[in-house]
């Protein structure tokens, strides 16, 4: 069950990614999955 919801999350992702380069926002993408990392190791650290 898990390898299969990795696998949908992961299929999710790259669509969304080429849907993205289609309508020329992949720049906006990007920085949003890196600033929401950014957000996540902060919370870890906080809530640790």
């Amino acid at each position: 069950m898990n390898k299969l919801r990795s696998f949908l999350y992961l299929f999710a992702r790259t669509l969304g990614d080429i849907n993205a380069v289609k309508n020329g926002t992949i720049g906006k993408k990007i920085a949003r999955r890196a600033a929401g990392k950014v957000t996540s190791r902060l919370m870890r650290k906080l809530f640790k």
